[in-house]
């Protein structure tokens, strides 16, 4: 079964995050051996970061755009992942040494 696993943080921990700080340099190297365990495993689909909401623009059905991915958001997307896994228990399963991201990124699979 597929399933797409969403990254999301609030707005203004995403306009705070230095890129250059160790606890940034962790959460990267997890997501990263994240990446690695579900491509040796053959469940990772594909995986991409998303570029920031003032750079973010949606397309609405006709060709309509406009800036940003939503009117009023409070979290924005920051990354995504779509995998193909035997279950909800395998979606769900936490991985120990899991870092404290410092861009509090909240997950969810659907």
């Amino acid at each position: 079964m597929k399933y797409m696993l969403l990254a999301y943080t609030r707005q203004d921990s995403w306009d705070d995050v230095d890129p250059t700080s160790p606890e940034f340099l962790e959460l990267c190297r997890f997501y990263e051996d994240l990446g690695r365990e579900l491509t040796a495993s053959g469940e990772l689909v594909v995986t991409e970061g998303l570029a920031h909401p003032t750079l973010s623009r949606t397309v609405h059905p006709g060709g309509e755009v406009v800036d940003g991915p939503f009117a009023e958001a409070k979290e924005v997307l920051v990354s995504f992942a779509i995998v193909d896994c035997a279950g909800h228990d395998r979606v769900t399963a936490s991985r120990p040494g899991s870092p404290r991201p410092p861009v509090t990124p909240s997950r969810s699979a659907r």
